[in-house]
């Protein structure tokens, strides 16, 4: 049985895998960015009679409190899987919005991440560090340029992590799902148009929907990669890189050499 901290717990697959951890009989706490998150999710756990085994808490990556109240909680893994994102065209979306999703997505991510680590290190604890990237950590895509790069971003860290922590005994892994219908990704896809103007940009909103609409058009059923991510996480050891599903982890593949003879 592992004792599991989740960041980012409130929807999605972050909240589907605490769910199923808690069922493979780990112990969880579940965390969410607001208190009304909280309030629903406890009621959630309660509903299923989980209990016993999930303790929701908040948990605002962005919020110093709550990161130095990490420190006196008992766990022994930690999934990072915070994330938000503002996104459209790269070459012009305000610099603002990409300053603002790399502030949670990367520096307040990695600043919990080295509380959690200085907290392991001094109990002598040989955590473990799951950092839950994307398939945009590896690739881009029309539009979601802003989000992708905070997601390569955490593959460096995730890395770099990797090797300076191997004396101390913590061990990192990433997970990068592929396109799952959690309704995030249309979200974010979504934000584009709060900023994007015909009457100033020179990317044409009609061509940039048909675009998201393309990308969009096939994404999985997040319960294969929750069940995945439950599989991931629970086990003993594993990979250090984890694409889910196989299909998108041979794309990946593809992208990445095709790059290697492409021309200019």
């Amino acid at each position: 049985m592992k004792k599991i901290l989740i960041a980012g717990a409130g929807t999605g697959l972050g909240r589907g895998t605490a769910i199923g951890l808690a069922r493979a009989g780990h112990q969880v706490i579940a965390t969410t960015e607001i208190w009304s998150q909280v309030t629903e999710l406890r009621k959630h756990i309660e509903e299923l009679g989980l209990q016993d085994r999930v303790t929701v808490d908040k948990l605002d990556v962005l919020d110093a409190r709550d990161i130095a109240a990490v420190s006196g909680w008992d766990f022994d893994t930690f999934v990072s899987n915070a994330a938000i994102g503002d996104c459209g065209p790269l070459a012009e979306i305000p610099v603002e919005l990409v300053r603002r999703t790399f502030e949670t997505n990367v520096f307040a991510n990695l600043e919990l991440t080295q509380r959690v680590i200085r907290t392991w290190v001094d109990a002598g604890t040989s955590g473990r560090i799951v950092i839950v990237s994307s398939m945009g950590g590896m690739l881009t895509a029309f539009g979601l340029g802003p989000y992708c790069a905070t997601k390569h971003a955490l593959e460096a860290i995730a890395a770099t992590l990797r090797d300076e922590l191997t004396p101390t005994g913590i061990t990192v892994q990433t997970i990068n799902p592929g396109a799952y219908l959690t309704g995030f990704n249309d979200r974010i896809a979504d934000t584009t148009f709060r900023w994007l103007d015909d009457a100033v940009n020179f990317n044409r909103t009609k061509d940039v929907k048909a675009r998201f609409a393309e990308i969009l058009a096939d994404q999985y059923d997040p319960q294969d990669v929750i069940d995945k991510m439950v599989e991931i996480i629970g086990a003993k050891q594993g990979k250090y890189r984890n694409v889910w599903p196989p299909a998108t982890e041979e794309l990946i593949k593809q992208v990445q050499e095709a790059a290697w003879s492409r021309t200019v």
